[in-house]
């Protein structure tokens, strides 16, 4: 395949638009890691160069993303996540036919302050457990959230979650059975450089900011979080009832 400026379209576009192409009549499936930039280069006898530029505007219009050492792979459809009364990840995830997956990035000591402390029935300055991690679906992130549980009712929360990878099966380890939202506020933001490095987002792009509290069936506070969403990843889908 040979491509020629004398068509009136730079070069890097029309190797855009031809991975555009291959995407939409699936050559290319989503999850899918493309070709090399070299092959890339070969197959439509431009430079490399040329293909990175290709492959940065359709990183910047969400169709590809690229992975720090691995290579740039078709950034999957919208995951389309209910926002209810109860709310799972790993089954929203699931339902979806993907791979629910939670990382622990880290966990640490932190004390209540006055909206947490209101959101958990604490008293401010109440010690609290912080859990910060991110969840994949696949090999996807979706989100980053920032978790805050009582250090009290919930002691050595850090360490169950990295052996547990799920708020559920966290909760279920100190006998919560079933919970359900309270309450939920959705924000949108700019991902700051260290959610867009744990998002693996360009710095500048748009992200959904969730906050959330969680209490058992006799209406006690759990858990509240804020979670920050990748905003070309998901649609939210509200739910009544």
């Amino acid at each position: 395949m040979s491509m020629q400026e004398s068509s009136g379209v730079a070069l890097w576009r029309q190797v855009a638009d031809g991975i555009e192409r291959g995407i939409a009549d699936g050559r290319f499936a989503a999850g899918e890691k493309l070709p090399g930039e070299m092959e890339i280069a070969e197959t439509y006898r431009v430079n490399r160069h040329t293909v990175r530029r290709a492959l940065a505007a359709l990183a910047e219009r969400g169709l590809v993303r690229a992975e720090r050492g691995s290579g740039t792979y078709v950034e999957a459809q919208r995951l389309a996540y209910p926002l209810r009364s109860r709310t799972r990840f790993s089954e929203i995830v699931g339902a979806g036919g993907h791979e629910p997956r939670g990382q622990l990035i880290e966990a640490g000591e932190d004390i209540a302050n006055r909206e947490i402390a209101r959101e958990l029935g604490l008293k401010i300055g109440a010690p609290l457990i912080r859990i910060e991690a991110v969840r994949l679906a696949d090999r996807t992130p979706i989100c980053v959230s920032t978790t805050w549980l009582s250090a009290e009712r919930f002691p050595d929360a850090g360490h169950v979650f990295a052996n547990v990878h799920s708020m559920t099966k966290l909760l279920g380890h100190y006998g919560v059975k079933d919970y359900h939202r309270a309450s939920t506020r959705i924000t949108a933001a700019i991902a700051d450089a260290t959610d867009a490095a744990r998002l693996d987002l360009p710095l500048g792009r748009p992200v959904l900011v969730v906050d959330a509290t969680d209490v058992d069936m006799l209406d006690q506070p759990l858990v509240t979080k804020r979670s920050r969403f990748a905003a070309e990843r998901v649609e939210f889908l509200v739910e009544n009832g």
